[in-house]
This record gives C-alpha cells, structure tokens and sequence, in this order.
C-alpha cells in the first residue's frame, strides 16, 4: 500500500519541507528530553492537517510514523479535523492510538474532539467516562490528556464537582500532570471561584499540585487582586 500523497508529495516529505521553515532550536527549549523535534510551526501542521482530513485520512492514521514530535502531534491534528462517523467507539477507538503515542504536552495539548459543538453533544457522557478513566493511568501523559481534556470540555456546573473528586484520584505524579491539574483547576477558579474556593480549602490534593494551583490563578489576569491575596494566604508550607 502506497502512503498518503498530498500534492504528489508524501506526509514526511512535507514536514521536511516545513521543517526548513521552522524553528527548531525554540521548539526544543520548549520540550526538554524529548528526541527527534523539525521545530515546525503549529499553524503549519494545522494546515497540513487540514489537507490530510479532506483525502484519505483512514490511511494516514493507518501508516502514520511516530518518529518525530511533529509526526505524533499532526495525527492529533487530524482527528480533529475529520469528519467521524456516528460510531462513538470507532472514534474513541483512534483516539485511543494517537495517546498512547503521546510524549510530550504539546501532542497532548494541541488535540481537539472533532465533530463540532452538536457531535459532541451527542456523546457527551461517553466521552466524559472515556476521559475518566485516562486519569487511572499509570503514564503522565496519558493522564495529562485526560485532564486537559476535561479542562476544555467539562468546567460546568454538572460535572465540576465529579472533576474535582477524580482530580482527587490521580496518583500518577509526573510534572505535567501536576501542572495539567494546577491549570484546570484554575480555569475552574475563574468559572466558578466560589465552589473551586470551598474545594481548594478542603482539598486533599497533594501540597506540589495544591501550590502549584494556587499559583496559577494568581497568574490568572481574570481573578481580581482583592482574591489573589487570599489565595497567597492559603500556600502551604513545609
């Protein structure tokens, strides 16, 4: 089976191409320890992207290679730019793949549900049961992805309460996945401040994260000043 071809070029043969483009001394201060980086513009892959979503997908997830971050963060991209059939299970099912390929924040990160508003919707308590049970994971960025993902998708009032017990629950101890908890938690702050508040006071989250949370909505341009100072008084020491 021939791979994928886009304008009589394959995949690799354009992230090289974009790669010459790039920046890659910046993109890999951004991800220490992780090999294999071309420093390709995120626009750029999202663009790439785009194209492979309106050809032969299916095949480019089929052969996609994991050799470079940029090669596991464009199937990221992919799937959410693709069309997905009704079967919720088929989508999770490549979902699935692409994480456990994932191992840096920025594959994580740069991930979306495709669909649209009304897909989602549709499956919402599947995906969140889904998004569950990533955070039982034993790998960080496994977990990180779940988190982040239910930072983007599930701070309302209906699930901010479960959020917070399942944030509870995590025992992988990876700094991204602190930092994964400490920024939904702030998002959380900033949604609801009263009930994230009265969660922060009785939280048994561990002091790393609890700080590292309560540093990050005081970094928050939207919580006010007045607010900032009792979070600074609420660090835990020692």
């Amino acid at each position: 089976m021939d791979d994928l071809k886009i304008n009589d070029l394959t995949v690799r043969e354009h992230l090289l191409r974009l790669a010459a483009e790039g920046n890659r001394k910046f993109t890999e201060s951004l991800h220490p320890g992780v090999e294999h980086i071309l420093g390709i513009r995120v626009p750029d892959l999202r663009n790439l992207a785009r194209q492979i979503a309106k050809n032969d997908w299916e095949l480019f997830l089929e052969r996609a290679d994991n050799d470079y971050l940029e090669e596991r963060m464009l199937q990221g991209l992919v799937l959410g730019y693709i069309k997905p059939d009704d079967d919720i299970e088929a989508y999770l099912h490549r979902v699935t793949k692409f994480v456990w390929v994932i191992e840096s924040w920025s594959e994580c990160d740069v991930f979306q549900f495709a669909g649209g508003k009304a897909y989602f919707r549709k499956h919402q308590e599947r995906i969140w049961e889904y998004l569950k049970e990533w955070l039982k994971s034993s790998r960080e960025f496994e977990v990180r992805f779940g988190v982040v993902r239910m930072m983007e998708y599930y701070v309302d009032g209906d699930h901010l309460d479960e959020m917070f017990a399942c944030f509870e629950q995590i025992r992988q101890e990876g700094y991204y996945v602190k930092m994964g908890v400490a920024w939904a938690l702030s998002v959380c702050f900033v949604k609801f401040p009263e009930r994230t508040m009265e969660y922060l006071k009785h939280s048994s989250l561990d002091s790393d994260t609890y700080n590292k949370t309560l540093r990050k909505i005081i970094e928050s341009n939207r919580v006010p000043a007045d607010t900032k100072d009792l979070i600074r008084k609420m660090k835990r020491v020692g």
